[in-house]
């Protein structure tokens, strides 16, 4: 459904110095910097995909999402379509494709909702019949009816955030890119969101690709990420690969009946406060019941549990890569 091939963004920006004379010198003699925002990307997403497209701020994660939907025009490569250069035929590839920024609205602020939508009908130039059915299936995930006739400018985030994803797939686009979509948003509205992200990925097979910096929306949507910083790809794959592949261990954490903690030859004590201890293995050379086992042994247990690596920690281990 997506085919990146070599894409690259460079800005040219203007390097100006302090004072007037500064200013005097940048009108004389000015100087300018390239900025390599996204360096020679290239991945595939097939249709039906949900992927995660992260990296922290000003990896270039936006300017990518923008040369995809056809907003920038990139430097070098080119983006594919559903097999178009979106370059080439952008009028025709935008009709297959959806965007929310999460930070932007393309709701009309002086308009009631469900004017806004009216508007998109029919710049799409989408039948009666098929905006009523699609209305009445995003209602049925976000239950949209309730505001409909709100003025947009009346509407709390997370109501405007529900507009705007309803707005997206008036014209039932085959790709949806969802830009920081979760900025802002409380724990009802994220719930929201990724239900209807789940709904329309189950029922209509919407190809989906999220940026956000919240990790629960990774690790409940996304079975594949792509992890970029400084814009260069550090990490594509199914998400609990890149897992054990970054972050092999697991961490068992011992509650013994006293202070005394013996350590073990197979793992790391990586914390000991009070009467608990934390230790850190290789799952591929050790178990957690053969450290039991041994630590039982030396100590009597009062309990015990496992902590597998978080998500947070595989995409600081990345990013730091």
């Amino acid at each position: 459904m997506i085919d990146v091939q070599n894409l690259s963004k460079d800005y040219v920006q203007k390097i100006k110095e302090p004072g007037l004379g500064g200013a005097l010198k940048g009108l004389i003699k000015p100087q300018h910097k390239l900025i390599h925002a996204v360096r020679d990307l290239s991945f595939h997403i097939e249709e039906g995909e949900i992927v995660g497209f992260i990296g922290p701020n000003g990896a270039g994660k936006s300017t990518t999402i923008k040369m995809m939907s056809g907003i920038l025009t990139p430097t070098e490569g080119r983006v594919l379509i559903d097999g178009r250069d979106i370059s080439k035929y952008r009028k025709e590839v935008v009709r297959n494709i959806g965007v929310v920024f999460g930070q932007r609205t393309q709701l009309n602020w002086d308009l009631r909702l469900s004017e806004s939508f009216e508007l998109l009908k029919h710049i799409y130039q989408v039948e009666q019949a098929d905006y009523d059915r699609t209305l009445d299936e995003l209602d049925g995930i976000l239950g949209i009816k309730e505001i409909i006739d709100k003025p947009v400018r009346q509407m709390s985030l997370g109501q405007r955030v529900k507009g705007d994803l309803v707005a997206s797939m008036i014209h039932s686009p085959k790709v949806l890119f969802l830009d920081e979509p979760t900025i802002g948003l409380d724990v009802s509205a994220k719930y929201a969101l990724r239900k209807f992200i789940k709904e329309i990925n189950r029922v209509r097979k919407t190809t989906v690709i999220l940026t956000t910096h919240d990790l629960g929306d990774i690790q409940q949507l996304c079975e594949r990420i792509i992890i970029i910083n400084h814009g260069v790809m550090v990490e594509d794959g199914n998400l609990s690969q890149i897992v054990d592949r970054i972050a092999p261990y697991k961490t068992l954490v011992v509650e013994y009946y006293d202070e005394d903690a013996p350590r073990h030859p197979g793992c790391e004590m990586t914390e000991h406060e009070g009467n608990v201890a934390k230790y850190r293995f290789l799952k591929k050379e050790i178990t957690a019941a053969e450290i039991i086992a041994d630590l039982s042994e030396k100590k009597a247990i009062k309990d015990v549990s496992i902590e597998e690596a978080g998500i947070d920690d595989i995409i600081k281990i990345a990013y730091g890569e």
